[in-house]
């Protein structure tokens, strides 16, 4: 999974990186390969992994949160910080999207 995140970053090379900007995305690869690696991405590491302004990063965080798509917790172990997770029904719908790739 991080190798496809790697990859997708790689086109910065060669292309205009706006003309490739799916934040929502980009959010959703990093979710989920956290998910599998057991780690927790909190609400500043997403919008990093969005690799667009903060601003714009929020505004997909929240769009994907009221869409059920993402869920935020806050972190039992640090009140100021907001952790991050795809919903369970996010989850699956990738885990059949990348099943698709082995057809």
């Amino acid at each position: 999974m991080r190798r496809l995140i790697r990859h997708r970053r790689r086109r910065e090379h060669h292309f205009p990186a706006d003309i490739f900007a799916d934040p929502a995305w980009d959010m959703m690869l990093d979710l989920y390969a956290a998910h599998y690696e057991r780690r927790e991405i909190s609400v500043s590491s997403l919008c990093i992994a969005a690799a667009v302004p903060a601003t714009t990063a929020l505004r997909w965080i929240k769009l994907m949160v009221d869409e059920g798509r993402f869920v935020r917790i806050a972190d039992p172990d640090d009140g100021r910080r907001i952790i991050v997770r795809l919903s369970d029904e996010a989850r699956l719908q990738l885990d059949e999207y990348f099943d698709d790739f082995d057809d």
